[in-house]
């Protein structure tokens, strides 16, 4: 078994998804007492979502670096950013490091092509859903990409910002979101995409009208096909 490297600490909430999820998969892969070989390097969210704010992505470039190359030197044989917002920084990563970077993006699409999904509907962060380098990964792999409006878009932010990442779960919230889903369906999308990794803490995928992807576990699955390939 090849031993995985987490970038996590964003946020602290979802890192946890990752370390159960990962484990629960190796377990279910090889049986018995089986559980992933993982290396974590926890940063704190408090001054990364400063500079995203501030938008100096080199300034969390060089951090999520650092950190990568870290975890390469204590074992690591391939890294994951435990975001989909700090895969801005994947370029940044993986100049740092000489293993491989299982990018969150590709996981996604591929799971979302497995679902037979050729519209999408992206839901995460501000930086996720307006910046480019999410949504032309998912192009790439031949996924058109639809986003809220705007003032979705400043809402579901505010919910990732304010309340998931501190581990916040409220109806209200619950409800907007599931709203902005049935307006996107309503609009031709034939699928959904978690991009945040918190949002599976506020709704269940198999609950939406039509197929989800979270990726923090689509992700994860790729990890463990990694790492047990």
């Amino acid at each position: 078994m090849r031993t995985l490297g987490l970038i996590g600490g964003m946020s602290a909430e979802s890192t946890t998804v990752y370390y159960q999820t990962l484990n629960r998969l190796v377990r279910e892969r090889l049986g018995g007492l089986h559980s992933a070989q993982i290396l974590l390097r926890s940063l704190d969210f408090a001054p990364i979502a400063e500079l995203q704010a501030q938008g100096d992505w080199d300034a969390t470039g060089a951090l999520l670096a650092q950190a990568a190359a870290r975890l390469e030197a204590g074992g690591a044989q391939a890294i994951l950013i435990c975001a989909n917002t700090m895969h801005l920084n994947a370029p940044q990563v993986e100049a740092a490091t000489s293993v491989p970077l299982i990018h969150i993006g590709d996981a996604t699409a591929a799971a979302l092509r497995a679902k037979g999904v050729t519209r999408v509907l992206l839901l995460g962060t501000r930086f996720t859903m307006e910046k480019p380098f999410y949504a032309e990964r998912l192009s790439a792999a031949g996924l058109a990409v639809v986003i809220p409006d705007q003032a979705e878009r400043d809402r579901l932010h505010a919910i990732i910002y304010d309340e998931l990442v501190v581990g916040v779960i409220a109806q209200a919230s619950k409800t907007a979101v599931l709203a902005m889903i049935e307006r996107g369906v309503a609009a031709g999308c034939d699928g959904i995409a978690f991009a945040c990794t918190e949002i599976g803490l506020l709704l269940d995928p198999a609950d939406m009208p039509v197929p989800t992807v979270d990726t923090a576990v689509a992700h994860c699955e790729a990890a463990v096909d990694f790492a047990l390939g």
